[in-house]
């Protein structure tokens, strides 16, 4: 057949222009080629030669990307002028088929139009990208060309009565409308941009984000294709498969993401709310989030809108299709004249057979699902965006209110830790989720309205019934959504509960194995897991059953309908309405399921809002303004002050104001200064916010320059004192004057304005009280470097770093770090010793260059040496020279003597103040009080937590530590598994295939903790379920397929047959039979599908449940009997992270994720199966698809699962960090260093908040992806039933069940992957878990029996030591070697020596706690190696150093096992000196120990410690280092008690103070692991140059 432009019909001159040029048809749509023609022949030029060299570099250089005005609309009519184009194009094809001769006009210029629209959108995205919108004038010149061609064809149609019922006269208007738009889009371009036709065209910047090449967040920049389809992610997401992602990959947020812009707009929001007439008024939180992000979120509702009104096109074109399908077979023959009209001697198509052919059908089924997905995840991704905003608003409002909270609302327990960390942690997430699920809550309603219309226009009243049975059945998965969240709340009760009591555990390991108590504990850990387990087993009970629901519910709905529709209409459905249902009910349990999720999360939402609001309506600290001195002047002089010091920073460099300590011109003392007071307090009262006045009428001053020592017994207000000053305490009545500084002074204060600069007026203002250098008494530090902690914001001095640390002795403890000063300390760093943590305090508030100096107890967890050598550089030298004023508060009496000023006091209020002299001559009394004290000892008073021995068990600890990673290498930090596992292999093939490799290994380890017989159950129930549900679906194709078989019989065509379920007068008699066979099958199938759902369900949710059960057990057991050495080199927070986030993710997260794949897997696979096995066409096209998915789910799993470390790595720092701000409060506002951790908080949050983002957004990449390719997946099925009915293969039926389950793979295709990602994280915890479970445990057996052990052993006491060698790991060298000693029984025994020579190594020898490899230990006739664990370390008694107290009553502190009567236990503490004061408390024996024992004094936890030993009455007590941290005064009195309480015992004293043990019957003096000297004390001191008689020389 010859091609020809205007067809060669016979007879009619097609070329012939008689009746003018215009009225020849074919000309009329040859004009309409010049516009499309002419834009090729001007762009492709310039896109090949212009950007052919650029287009690489287009991609990189995103700093000249911009929008022009009218962007998004530009691209969205675009596209609809290429769908016109190709239903223009498809118009032509099926006119053209009508003729008798190929008529090329009829589809040739709608061809070019889309060829030339397609052009237009590449040419004018290049002009964008490079900001060049001269060029732009070809686009205007071809809108218009084409407008005009387009619309003298209209005009044309017009005037030859070819109407609206003709649908190439729609299409043409169609596209006279677009070509309009589209130039006037192209004017207004003109207009704002000024480019052509004016004098001075506008210069337009790129948004300043894109000029930082630092932002990689492209979504909001990128053009609307790439928008909707997340194209720009593409590197990313590919890239992370040769190299992992990291932060500096993803970069920072755009501007208008950072948490700073979005607080300010929340926060401008909730002020607002605060009018004038009512400014106590609560604002309300709602309110305000409304203002503030109320517009995106409307935007999101608009797209979920459309989203779910395209959704209902699937059942519809489904039931179009195969309605249709009957009829071409049927009507194909017939049609043929009615088909149109001629005009211009050519086809024209009616506009109503548009809808009626299948294939349109088909390709409309196509673009309703590309155009719903694309939808529905701009508005996921909106929500998105948006509930990641609100969340750093809301965080920044949260820190913002910590740094003012009241410290007496921390400390009165108003406010706890926990409850701001929850809100943190908790309440922000939840008010994000809510934000994220929102637009469900007014989208559903309506869609499911619509859904139940649809169905009852399709099926009549029998589709309420079903809808009625969906509806019904929502409450009842509401009320299990609440039971849901209800168990979930006491599920975290319970374990946070068990988390409390592992912490306590952990931490108090030594004692309780040297105790031999670890049993009692971990059946108190297993009990409440017991509780927690019961919890969680009515958590997985309900959730099976949700699950149940979401499966059962539409095979219920299907059932309830198709009954009710055979009992009404006495027949079943045609297959068009039975699938289109089917399709429905799918559609409508969705949101139904859903729904009750979204409502919850809304109460949940209500009541974060609640706590929220109160936490910011709780009490704020004091105005400062009097902390200022004289009010009157202190405004001015402060503000002039800080403008003096400002000006001086700017012209000296730091190095100047760093060093000038160094110059000793400005020591000397201006007279005037000697009388001046720095702080001063007249008659103030204070207090802790209980009304009950902590502090009562104090007036003291601190003189300026000078060292002010405050002194007192134990727990009587000395810190109170502090913080009154610094202004935490709620003043009742009087005041705090600071002086302001004299102007000399003020380069000292340089540092301070130095870091605030950025501050503005009003802070300055504020902070007329200068920056106090603060040693809180409990040590706290950040999670950063030791410098970091050190020079705390200040600018790095070398010397004067230097000076500090040799003044605090931390050199040697620094040494010892792996990486130096450069470690990570703090709570997920490496874990320091309390001595070690709190010398980095006072190092801390030494280096700081301020004025005033407060040191808390310094000395409280210093050996004496160290103490000495603190007060001697450190405060009498350093701080001295520099002429700053220093408050110390300290119980060592013996540096009285250094004091220029001392206040004395006594229970809450001020004793005496004065100088030494003043108090020597007005208070002899005192005076002699104190002398005594100081002469019992003269250079040792008051000994401190961890003595001498103490640091070098600390350094020993330390260096236990590394010396063991460097030689084995065990320690498995979570970045290093990755690297692990590699063995060695680098090269990039290698390490890629490892990444995308899913852990079938952890996923069997974990399946096998879960029990085999439940794996087979829930493999089995799977699979069966699956099947019985393509059962009922198949025989419902059958049943409806057999119908129109007979109604064919009946009538002639399908049209008839629709109407024949009512005009038929009785349906033929077969038809009867066959009902009532299919019936009673359908409702058996349907009836176990129900059931297998809720079997299913059942069992993989208690397959995780044994599962978590078991590893839990096991790794608790494990853990809690491994050697101590496991302690020394695991950090803490490691072990309580297993605990924790691993247990909790192995509870709960695991089984759902595992049901969720499962189920959507299977799902896929039948689907397909079922596809396939309907029209085998399809498996041709199945195989390119697969391709694609395996490629995007091999790339998304990687870069998922990167991501998402990201999201949780960058989330911990956040946490630690407000938490690590809550607990410092005071030192932070004393410092007034409230804004750089403002600025801190920020950073955090943005780099939190970017992971989350890329998070979200590869999340939305994927689904666009796996959507798009389950539209192609329909387009296909539909495509290729639609090929193959053609040539009858099959029933109708089966096309309509194909179709139907091709639609529910585009829903669960992304979950697949998602799930398969998320699963891969999740098993990363079980991982962990197991590589802890690989631990050896001590050897708990011994060779001996029980029951050999006599019942009293060790009676006498008597210990000897042959030839012990110790160490503490095989790796490492020994800490004893071969020690011989004999102790009689009742012998009183000292050990002493240098840091390091093994003294509490031998100590622990005696428990078998440590590595004895040669030589034993024998008390009483018995190696004590031979003798099981428990029964050794039952016998004898110890007492450590550190205070290790419980949190439960003092009995339970007392005595865990609850064996001694209440007589025994107050006779203990009668010995150790505690008695009058339990006595005093609420409840006595069972008075509260809080966690810790934080709500004793350390001198009181101390005893506590000895009475615990006292209790346990076995004939041998071990003291390592017992009696620090308590007043001379009471240590007097247990010096004595020891030695008649314990008169017929052995007691073994391990001493860092000599004096302690010149009593003893024996010293032992060791050195590097050997015994140095062995005799009396008196015999040592004999020999002068002997070590222990030079020890005594240097205690003296």
């Amino acid at each position: 057949m010859a091609l020809s432009f205007c067809g060669s019909d016979e007879g009619i001159n097609a070329y012939s222009v008689e009746n003018g040029v215009l009225n020849n048809g074919c000309f009329v749509d040859a004009l309409n080629l010049v516009p499309h023609v002419f834009l090729l022949f001007i762009t492709f030029p310039i896109l090949f030669i212009g950007w052919g060299s650029q287009s690489s570099k287009v991609q990189i250089h995103h700093n000249t990307w911009l929008h022009f005005p009218g962007h998004n609309l530009r691209w969205i009519l675009t596209f609809s002028l290429l769908f016109v184009h190709v239903c223009e194009f498809a118009e032509g094809i099926v006119s053209n088929k009508m003729m008798g001769t190929n008529h090329l006009h009829l589809y040739m210029p709608a061809f070019m139009g889309f060829v030339a629209a397609t052009t237009s959108v590449v040419y004018y995205h290049n002009i964008e990208t490079s900001n060049f919108p001269k060029l732009l004038l070809v686009l205007f010149i071809y809108w218009v060309l084409a407008f005009i061609t387009k619309s003298i064809k209209l005009w044309k149609y017009a005037e030859y009565k070819v109407g609206p019922q003709h649908l190439r006269f729609c299409i043409t208007a169609l596209l006279v409308i677009l070509y309009g738009l589209l130039m006037a889009v192209e004017v207004n371009v003109i207009r704002v941009r000024k480019y052509v036709f004016f004098a001075n065209p506008q210069k337009v910047k790129p948004p300043e984000d894109l000029q930082d090449l630092g932002v990689r967040f492209l979504q909001p920049f990128v053009n609307l294709l790439s928008k909707a389809t997340y194209w720009w992610m593409n590197p990313l997401i590919i890239g992370a498969h040769k190299r992992p992602i990291e932060l500096k990959k993803i970069g920072k947020l755009p501007i208008a993401m950072r948490a700073l812009t979005n607080y300010l707009r929340l926060k401008d929001a909730y002020e607002d709310q605060r009018t004038a007439e009512d400014p106590d008024r609560a604002p309300s939180i709602w309110r305000s989030m409304y203002r503030a992000f109320g517009r995106p979120i409307l935007l999101s509702s608009t797209f979920r809108y459309l989203a779910d009104l395209l959704g209902f096109a699937g059942p519809l074109c489904i039931s179009g299709i195969v309605k249709y399908l009957k009829d071409d077979d049927d009507g194909a023959t017939s049609g043929k004249e009615t088909m149109g009209e001629t005009y211009f001697n050519v086809h024209f198509m009616h506009s109503s057979k548009l809808l009626q052919n299948t294939s349109v059908l088909a390709v409309l089924l196509f673009l309703a699902l590309i155009l719903q997905r694309t939808f529905l995840q701009a508005s996921y991704y909106v929500t998105i965006e948006t509930g990641i905003n609100l969340r750093g608003a809301l965080l920044a409002m949260i820190y913002n209110k910590i740094l003012r909270l009241s410290t007496s609302n921390m400390s009165m327990g108003e406010m706890t830790l926990g409850q701001i960390n929850n809100l943190v942690a908790i309440e922000t997430n939840q008010l994000m989720w809510f934000l994220f699920l929102c637009p469900n809550l007014w989208a559903m309603p309506v869609q499911i309205v619509m859904g139940v219309i649809l169905l009852y226009y399709l099926l009549g009243w029998s589709a309420l019934v079903g809808a009625s049975v969906i509806v019904l059945l929502a409450p009842l998965q509401y009320l299990i959504a609440t039971k849901l969240a209800d168990t979930q709340k006491s599920t975290l009760e319970h374990s946070t509960d068990r988390l409390k009591k592992t912490t306590e555990i952990l931490k108090g390991i030594k004692l309780l194995k040297l105790y031999a108590w670890e049993n009692i504990f971990c059946d108190s850990v297993e009990e409440t897991r017991g509780k927690e387990l019961t919890s969680l087993k009515t958590f997985a009970f309900y959730t099976s059953l949700s699950i149940f629901m979401n499966a059962a519910i539409p095979i219920a709905a299907v059932l309830a309908t198709f009954v009710m529709h055979h009992f009404i209409n006495k027949t079943g459905p045609t297959p068009s309405e039975a699938f289109a249902a089917l399709a429905l009910f799918h559609i409508l349990v969705t949101p139904l399921f859903l729904l009750s999720t979204v409502v919850r999360f809304a109460v949940k939402a209500l009541v974060s809002v609640q706590k929220l609001s109160e936490f910011l309506q709780s009490d704020e600290i004091g105005d400062d303004s009097w902390r200022n001195g004289d009010i009157s002047v202190s405004f001015e002089a402060g503000k002039k002050h800080l403008g003096a010091t400002k000006a001086i920073n700017r012209k000296q460099p730091i190095r100047y104001q760093m060093d000038n300590y160094e110059q000793p011109t400005r020591r000397q003392m201006r007279p005037t200064e000697t009388e001046d007071v720095a702080v001063k307090v007249s008659n103030g009262s204070f207090t802790w916010g209980s009304n009950l006045s902590t502090l009562s009428d104090i007036n003291i001053r601190i003189p300026t320059g000078q060292l002010t020592m405050i002194v007192g017994q134990v727990g009587c207000g000395k810190s109170s004192l502090l913080l009154a000053m610094l202004g935490e305490m709620q003043t009742i009545d009087g005041r705090v004057y600071w002086s302001n500084l004299p102007d000399c002074e003020m380069i000292h204060e340089g540092n301070i304005s130095w870091s605030e600069t950025e501050e503005s007026d009003e802070d300055i203002r504020s902070k007329n009280r200068y920056s106090v250098a603060y040693a809180a008494q409990k040590s706290w530090l950040l999670n950063a470097t030791v410098e970091e902690n050190i020079t705390f914001g200040s600018p790095f001095s070398k010397q004067r770093y230097k000076a500090v640390i040799d003044a605090c002795s931390l050199q040697p403890d620094i040494d010892l770090l792996p990486f130096g000063d450069q470690t990570e300390i703090g709570e997920r760093g490496i874990n320091l010793s309390g001595g070690q943590r709190q010398r980095i305090c006072v190092a801390r508030a030494l280096y700081q260059n301020t004025n005033i100096v407060f040191l808390d107890d310094p000395f409280s967890a210093l050996d004496i040496h160290l103490s000495d050598h603190l007060m001697q550089e450190g405060i009498l030298k350093f701080l001295q020279d520099d002429k700053r004023t220093v408050v110390l508060v300290t119980h060592k009496l013996q540096y009285l003597i250094h004091a220029d000023w001392i206040i004395a006091m006594k229970d809450g209020s001020i004793l005496r103040e004065g100088t030494l002299k003043d108090i020597q001559t007005h208070d002899v009394e005192l005076y002699d009080h104190w002398k005594t004290l100081m002469n019992r000892q003269d250079q040792e008073l008051e000994k401190d937590i961890q003595q001498d021995s103490q640091t070098m068990l600390e350094r020993k600890t330390l260096r236990r530590a590394f010396y063991s990673r460097e030689a084995k290498n065990q320690i498995d930090d979570e970045d290093e598994e990755e690297e692990v596992e590699e063995e060695d292999d680098d090269n990039l093939s290698t390490t890629t295939n490892r990444r995308s490799k899913i852990p079938w290994k952890v996923c069997w380890c974990y399946m096998s903790s879960g029990g085999f017989f439940m794996v087979f159950l829930m493999v089995s129930c799977k699979l069966l379920k699956h099947s019985v549900i393509v059962a009922i679906d198949y025989w419902l194709a059958l049943w409806t397929s057999s119908k129109t078989n007979q109604s064919a019989a009946n009538a002639t065509s399908l049209a008839d047959s629709i109407s024949s379920n009512t005009t038929l007068p009785t349906p033929s008699i077969s038809e009867a039979q066959n009902d009532s066979y299919y019936l009673p099958v359908f409702i058996i199938l349907c009836a176990a599908g129900i059931t297998l759902c809720l079997i299913t369900s059942l069992t993989v949710e208690f397959l995780g449940l044994s599962a978590a059960t078991n590893l839990h057990h096991n790794l608790l057991n494990k853990i809690i009997h491994a050697p101590i050495r496991f302690f020394d080199i695991t950090p803490l927070g490691q072990i309580l992270n297993r605990f924790s986030a691993d247990t909790n993710i192995i509870d709960q997260h695991i089984p759902p994720t595992l049901e969720s794949l499962t189920r959507s897997t299977l799902l896929c696979l039948s689907a397909i199966g079922v596809i396939s096995s309907i029209t085998p066409m399809f498996l041709i096209a199945l195989v390119p698809l697969a391709v694609a998915f395996y490629f995007i789910q091999k790339y998304f799993r990687v870069a998922s699962k990167d991501l998402q470390d990201l999201d949780d790595s960058t989330q911990l720092p956040l946490l630690c960090h407000f938490s690590e701000t809550a607990e410092g409060l005071t030192t932070i506002r004393a410092f007034r260093h409230e804004a750089r951790f403002k600025q801190r908080m920020l950073e955090l949050t943005d780099t939190n908040n970017t992971a989350y983002l890329f998070l979200s957004a590869a999340n939305r990449w994927l689904e666009v992806r796996t959507d798009y390719l389950g539209a192609v997946i329909v387009l296909t099925a539909a495509g290729a039933s639609i090929w193959s009915l053609r040539y009858g293969l099959h029933s109708v039926g089966l096309v309509g069940l194909g179709l139907t389950y091709a639609l529910t793979v585009t829903n669960y295709l992304n979950w697949v992957v998602r799930n398969l990602a998320d699963l891969e994280v999740q098993m990363s915890a079980v991982k962990k878990v197991n590589s802890f479970l690989s631990t050896e445990s001590e050897n708990y057996e011994g060779s001996m029996d029980t029951s050999q052990v006599p019942e009293n052993w060790p009676q006498d006491g008597e210990i000897k030591i042959q030839g012990l060698c110790v160490r503490y790991d095989p790796m490492l060298k020994p800490v004893l070697k071969h020690v011989n000693a004999y102790i009689k029984p009742g012998q009183k025994v000292g050990i002493c020596g240098r840091t390091g020579s093994g003294k509490s190594s031998l100590s622990l020898a005696f428990f078998n706690m440590v590595d004895i490899f040669e030589g034993k230990i024998i008390i009483d006739g018995i190696d004590i190696c031979k003798l099981p664990l428990q029964t050794l370390r039952s016998r004898l008694s110890i007492i450590l150093q550190d205070p290790v107290l419980f949190s439960g009553s003092i009995r339970f502190n007392l005595d865990p096992e609850r064996t001694c009567t209440d007589d025994r236990l107050w006779e203990a503490l009668e010995i150790a000196q505690l008695k009058n004061m339990v006595k005093a408390l609420p409840g006595g024996l069972d008075a509260v120990v809080t966690e810790g024992g934080e709500n004793f004094s350390v001198g009181q936890r101390q005893l506590f410690c000895l009475a615990r030993a006292f209790v346990r009455k076995s004939s041998i007590l071990i003291m390592d280092e017992a009696t620090a941290s308590i007043d001379m005064a009471t240590e007097n009195i247990l010096q004595k008690v020891v030695m008649t309480a314990f008169a017929d015992r052995t007691v073994v004293t391990i001493a860092h103070r000599v004096h302690t043990i010149l009593t003893a019957d024996l010293v032992i003096v060791m050195k590097r692991g050997n015994i140095l000297e062995y005799d009396k004390p008196e015999t040592l001191l004999e020999q002068e140059d002997g070590m222990f008689a030079s020890f005594v020389k240097a205690d003296m």
